[in-house]
């Protein structure tokens, strides 16, 4: 359906035997940590392709929408419009906010909380998919036809929700560490 830039397969591994310095981990158990820090990494990186995708994507759709008339004006003036402009470019500032404190988690060395990784991968997927559909909507038929690459990219973006755990699993995982440990604590550190 998309990511046509992206090569992917299945991959069967039928009778295959690991010896036991090859494990992940380098002992019995160990590898599910390392496994789920990789995940973390990755969540971490399709949040960040998120917000660069929704980047391009709003302004592939300003520059439609300066440039298309209307009744003798662009449709950039027209209300409807920028609200949607303006909710995508609000929304791509919490998202890139968002991945940024996580990424910058990453590299400060201890290990960030997972829950603020699940929020970044949430929040930002979800963010680049009503993104790319307001774009959609801002550039009407033209944002349909596979001759504009708003089309592209919408598809494109779909999976974002899907991969690395999909919107619902990192919902849940939010949901769980939230009722389990409340929310003030983990925000104690906020001057507001």
């Amino acid at each position: 359906m998309g990511q046509r830039g992206s090569h992917v397969s299945e991959l069967f591994l039928v009778d295959c035997e690991v010896g036991e310095d090859a494990l992940l981990g380098g002992k019995t158990g160990n590898g599910l940590k390392m496994a789920l820090r990789g995940i973390n990494h990755a969540r971490t990186h399709v949040a960040a392709t998120c917000v660069g995708q929704g980047i391009r994507i709003l302004d592939e759709a300003i520059d439609y929408a300066r440039e298309r008339e209307q009744f003798g004006q662009p449709i950039a003036e027209y209300q409807a419009i920028q609200t949607m402009i303006g909710d995508s470019r609000a929304e791509l500032a919490a998202a890139r906010a968002l991945t940024l404190e996580v990424a910058r988690g990453f590299d400060a060395g201890p290990p960030i909380p997972y829950i603020d990784i699940a929020c970044a991968k949430l929040f930002a997927s979800e963010t680049v998919s009503r993104i790319a559909d307001r774009a959609v909507q801002i550039l009407g038929g033209m944002g349909y036809m596979e001759s504009h690459p708003i089309a592209r990219l919408y598809r494109d973006v779909r999976l974002f929700r899907l991969f690395e755990g999909t919107s619902q699993i990192q919902q849940l995982n939010i949901a769980k560490h939230a009722i389990k440990h409340g929310v003030s604590d983990h925000f104690r550190d906020l001057v507001i």
